[in-house]
């Protein structure tokens, strides 16, 4: 019964968030008016708006409560350096537009503390829209001896924080840099973005806990699509 009336309450919260009734900025009731405007339970309404909360339909703030998103604008600074963090991403697929592997040298960024001549495995994959048009980049390169196997992965599913995780490659610290840059002609072929106009680039550096760098990462998204945020929970003792 309790899920039922969970996936019942969902699903017309869902409905009216994607049908324009509820449209982005819109607040939705608190979980004691969803419990008395619905007759069901408190841990019901919870797990309802934190289902849509998953989904990245809606943004939970506490103290602000919860709130519909624009899904193509939303994205969690914070998701880049810590695979427990969940954001509202953008709807859609990847693409691999690369997967090899190359001498580091290659690799068109830097890889701090790994010789030139290191093999590397450099994945490049190409973000869509839910309506499959190119929204931005994500470059990718990960010394070959800790990921014998990575190639032989789902590259299109694949969540590099979470293959670590997985294979036991104990990551100890990641570090997140903004650059602004100008978007080049290339980038703007990938991602349908005008060339020329400025932009925010994103580079993810993670080490083991040995010290070894074990991922740099580059990452694009147009700057027409996205809209970058910070959110922490904030426990007080």
């Amino acid at each position: 019964m309790a899920d039922r009336l969970y996936q019942e309450l969902r699903d017309k919260l869902e409905q009216q968030i994607r049908s324009g009734a509820l449209p982005p900025g819109s607040k939705l009731p608190t979980e004691a008016q969803l419990q008395q405007e619905h007759g069901v339970s408190r841990g019901t309404a919870q797990r309802a708006l934190d289902e849509l909360a998953r989904s990245g339909l809606v943004l939970r703030r506490r103290r602000h409560g919860t709130v519909v998103v624009d899904q193509k604008r939303q994205e969690n600074l914070l998701r880049f350096t810590d695979p427990l963090v969940s954001s509202p991403m953008i709807p859609g697929r990847h693409v691999v537009v690369t997967a090899s592997v190359i001498p580091a040298s290659e690799v068109p960024f830097e890889m701090p503390g790994i010789e030139p001549e290191t093999p590397v495995v450099f994945l490049g994959r190409q973000k869509l829209d839910a309506d499959e048009k190119p929204v931005g980049m994500e470059w990718s390169a990960i010394p070959f001896a800790l990921a014998p196997h990575l190639l032989d992965e789902d590259l299109a599913e694949l969540r590099v924080l979470s293959y670590f995780q997985r294979t036991g490659l104990r990551v100890e610290k990641t570090r997140l840099y903004l650059d602004p840059v100008i978007v080049d002609e290339e980038t703007a072929r990938l991602t349908g973005c005008p060339a020329g106009i400025p932009a925010l680039r994103r580079r993810r550096y993670t080490w083991l806990e040995d010290g070894r760098l074990v991922e740099a990462g580059s990452y694009f998204t147009r700057p027409d699509v996205m809209e970058f945020y910070v959110e922490q929970t904030v426990k007080m003792e």
